[in-house]
C-alpha cells in the first residue's frame, strides 16, 4: 500500500495520562480516512502529532513520506490543516484571510492572486470575498478555512471536526466540496467527526479510537457487517467505544462551539 500517513507505536503521554497508546495507522494515498471516538479518545492529540504541533513521546510517524519529528518543516509544507478552533480572522475580509495564508505558505507573489481567485470560486465564496469574515455564516467560514488549507495544493489535508456547529445544509455543502476535492485531486484526507452519517458518507476507511487505542478499523461496510445486516455506524461506535454521539450559526456561535469542543476533546 502507498501510505500517505503511517504511524508505528505512536505514543503521547501527559504526565501520568496516556493520551495515545502505541497507535498503528496506515492511510492510503488519495483516500478519505475517518478517525472517530468519544471525547478524550486521543483523536485531536493524534492529529497534533501528525501535523508537528505536538512531539510524540515515543514511536514514529510519517506524513507525505516525511518523518514528523526529524523532518517537521517538510511535513508542514506538505499538509493543510483545519483545526477545531477558528483559524480565520473575523476582522479581515475573505480575500485578506486567503492572502495571509498564501504568504504563510510562501506561495510565489506572482501566483497569489490567481490562486486566491480560484479558491474563492471553487468554494462558492467569490461574491463574499470583500466582506468581513465576522459577517459570514458558519458554513461560509468553514469553506473559507478549507480554501485556505488547500491554497498550496497539499498532499495531505487534516480536518478536525470539519462540520462542528454547522446546520445540516451547511454540512452538506462542506461534504460536496470534499467530494469534489477527491474527484479532482489525489489529496489524502484525514478527518475526525462525531457525526456518524458524515463518516459513513465520506470515509473510505475508519478507525475508532477509545482510551488512546484503536478499538476497531475497516471500511464503513465492514464495520457495520460485524454487528449484523441492520447495524448502523452509530451502533458500531457504541459497541466499540461506548459514550454518546454528538452540535449553525454565525461567526460568534461557531467560535463558542469550537472553544467548547477544544476544552472537552
Amino acid at each position: 500500500m502507498n501510505a500517505a500517513i503511517q504511524t508505528i507505536d505512536l505514543t503521547k503521554s501527559f504526565g501520568e495520562v496516556l493520551a495515545v497508546d502505541s497507535l498503528d495507522l496506515a492511510v492510503e494515498t488519495g483516500t478519505v480516512f475517518g478517525l472517530l471516538g468519544p471525547n478524550g479518545a486521543g483523536k485531536t492529540t493524534t492529529i497534533r502529532m501528525l501535523t508537528t504541533l505536538l512531539p510524540p513521546t515515543s514511536g514514529t510517524a510519517t506524513v507525505g513520506g516525511f518523518d514528523v519529528f526529524r523532518q517537521a518543516e517538510q511535513v508542514r509544507q506538505s499538509i493543510g490543516y483545519v483545526p477545531q478552533l477558528l483559524s480565520t480572522d473575523g476582522t479581515l475580509t475573505g480575500y485578506e484571510n486567503l492572502l495571509v495564508s498564501a504568504r504563510l505558505y510562501h506561495l510565489p507573489r506572482g501566483e497569489r492572486r490567481d490562486r486566491i481567485r480560484s479558491a474563492l470560486e471553487d468554494f462558492g465564496l467569490d461574491d463574499a470575498r470583500d466582506r468581513l469574515v465576522r459577517t459570514y455564516s458558519g458554513g461560509m467560514i468553514r469553506r473559507l478555512e478549507m480554501a485556505a488549507a488547500m491554497l498550496h495544493t497539499p498532499r495531505v489535508l487534516f480536518l478536525d471536526e470539519p462540520t462542528l456547529g454547522l446546520d445540516p445544509i451547511a454540512r452538506e455543502t462542506v461534504w460536496d466540496h470534499l467530494r469534489a476535492l477527491q474527484e479532482s485531486t489525489n489529496t489524502t484526507v484525514l478527518l475526525t467527526t462525531h457525526y456518524m452519517e458524515e463518516a459513513d458518507e465520506l470515509c473510505d476507511r475508519i478507525a475508532i479510537m477509545h482510551r488512546g487505542v484503536v478499538a476497531g478499523a475497516g471500511t464503513p461496510a465492514e464495520l457495520k457487517a460485524q454487528l449484523g445486516p441492520d447495524a448502523t455506524l452509530g451502533d458500531v461506535f457504541a459497541h466499540l467505544a461506548g459514550g454518546s454521539l454528538e452540535t449553525g450559526g454565525g461567526y460568534g456561535e461557531v467560535a463558542r462551539a469550537r472553544r467548547t469542543a477544544r476544552r472537552v476533546g
